[in-house]
């Protein structure tokens, strides 16, 4: 049976998306037509909507008219805006005990001498400052797998999954406050990260991010190799420890056995980016159902993106374990729009020019779709930019909307699996975390299929349920964390997209 043209979302929504582009005359709602020619996965109205009347989406709203709108229709940035409203928090309301699912799924996970479990195995190289991330590149370098040419250094160590170095562009010229103890817990977190067997970290020796400070203000000592450029003697010569250690490692790295563990032991970071007007339709759902089963087994997930949960964040205060957790997300909510005002930008500068093509007119709209990753079970903690996930569950991370950052932040908080969701096509990795990457709409994984690992425009097609695609999601994430390689993986992203918060001043 042929899908019909639009998507009703709630019974109270006075809009329907558009499957596919309308032409005028197309029927979008008993007696009504569209009025207009309407691009896929946009909006358009169902009845008439007065100046200043709220458009709704999801059974929420999304925005206001800034004029009258007809129905029939196209309804985006050309008349619909920003406004405020009132919202009720409502503290924990909608949480509920979660269901426990038995037997507990399994993996094939590398058990580490202190518990953890990894679900790959890297050999990583942080920098301290950006004047010793070129150093550092040459040394991961020496040990680069080319997945064009062939070329593979290291063939005598399978179970390495590689040596990588991840740089970053601050470090020094900035204050020592919260820039500084912002960049040292990401360091540090990937330092301590269960991915990696062995870590250098690699400074230039006069950066104020002194590799030292660094040690003792995170207590690394004893976790790391630490190298100065300067005390080294230069670039040849810290290029040849680096390299000296890792090829002193490399046996040791090597000798592990995957071995099954259960799915409580992953911790997934949730992120979209290039989102579309199908996201809160397909991807994002059917990742919220996988997250939802990984959760009822005992594992956690990580949302992040605060600028995108603005506007939504009343819908995860209802789901809070505790008032004091649901005000901490609140709180994150006013800090944002603090910053945003102090520095004369605004909360609604995101949608992108992108997700905006696609079909979103505001933040309110991309946050109510982008929310739906985390599924439906209890917000059991809010965290900091980087501070270590221990909660079961479902947690929320402050971070930035920008793809890589937030993403930075999460690895560092202990996620060992990303799971992101697209629909103009990302391209995207995070090591030393795998990616999987979801596809919105079947045509662009048709485009895209190199990058893409799932098809969830399955769902807008008719030919699979959320429920469904959820459980496939939920799948792949235990095949990925038992060793599978991801689309990503397999053209070596991962490193170039380290990017931690930079905040304050640079001097």
């Amino acid at each position: 049976m042929t899908p019909p043209p639009v998507i009703r979302l709630h019974p109270a929504d006075n809009v329907v998306i558009a499957r596919a582009t309308l032409l005028p005359g197309a029927a979008v709602a008993p007696g009504i037509a569209a009025t207009e020619r309407v691009p896929a996965g946009h909006k358009v109205a169902t009845g008439p909507i007065a100046a200043g009347e709220p458009v709704r989406r999801y059974g929420q709203i999304i925005g206001f008219a800034t004029e009258a709108i007809a129905p029939g229709q196209h309804v985006h940035v050309q008349n619909c805006g920003m406004g405020d409203f009132a919202r009720d928090y409502a503290y924990g309301v909608d949480a509920s005990p979660t269901e426990a699912l038995t037997p507990p799924a399994h993996f094939m996970g590398i058990r580490r001498a202190d518990g953890r479990v990894a679900t790959r195995n890297y050999i990583g190289i942080i920098t301290s400052v950006n004047c010793s991330a070129h150093v550092a590149g040459l040394i991961a370098d020496v040990f680069k797998r080319n997945p064009f040419a062939g070329a593979d250094p290291l063939a005598e160590f399978p179970n390495v999954d590689g040596v990588v170095a991840l740089t970053h562009k601050t470090g020094c010229g900035m204050t020592e406050g919260e820039p500084l103890r912002l960049l040292r817990r990401t360091l540090a977190g990937y330092a301590r990260h269960v991915n990696f067997s062995h870590v250098i970290a690699l400074g230039l020796g006069c950066e104020v991010n002194q590799i030292g400070g660094l040690l003792a203000e995170q207590r690394l000592a004893g976790r790391l190799r630490s190298m100065d450029i300067q005390a080294l003697g230069g670039t040849r010569k810290t290029v040849e420890a680096g390299v000296a250690f890792v090829r002193e490692v490399l046996a040791e790295a090597n000798a592990v056995t995957r071995v099954p563990v259960p799915a409580s032991e992953l911790t997934v970071a949730l992120q979209c980016g290039g989102s579309d007007g199908y996201s809160g339709i397909t991807a994002n759902p059917a990742l919220g159902a996988a997250s939802d089963l990984l959760v009822r087994h005992g594992g956690s997930v990580i949302l992040s993106e605060t600028p995108e949960t603005y506007g939504a964040e009343h819908l995860l205060t209802r789901r809070a374990v505790s008032r004091e957790v649901g005000e901490k997300l609140v709180a994150l909510m006013r800090w944002w729009e603090d910053y945003t005002a102090r520095e004369g930008a605004e909360m609604n500068a995101n949608p992108s020019p992108g997700n905006k093509a696609g079909g979103l007119t505001t933040i309110l709209e991309k946050s109510l779709g982008a929310m739906a990753k985390a599924g439906s079970t209890n917000l059991v903690d809010v965290v900091r930019y980087a501070e270590p996930v221990t909660a079961r569950g479902f947690v929320f991370m402050d971070t930035p909307g920008y793809d890589p950052v937030a993403a930075t932040g999460q690895v560092a908080g202990g996620a060992n699996l990303v799971c992101f969701t697209t629909g103009r096509g990302s391209v995207f990795g995070c090591k030393p975390a795998p990616s999987i990457k979801l596809a919105t709409n079947s045509p662009m994984f048709r485009r895209m299929e190199d990058d893409m690992d799932v098809n969830c425009g399955t769902i807008l097609d008719g030919d699979e349920t959320v429920q469904d695609c959820g459980a496939r999601v939920f799948d792949l994430m235990l095949r990925v964390a038992s060793g599978e390689r991801t689309k990503s993986e397999s053209f070596d992203f991962g490193a170039d997209e380290f990017a931690p918060w930079v905040v304050g001043a640079t001097m």
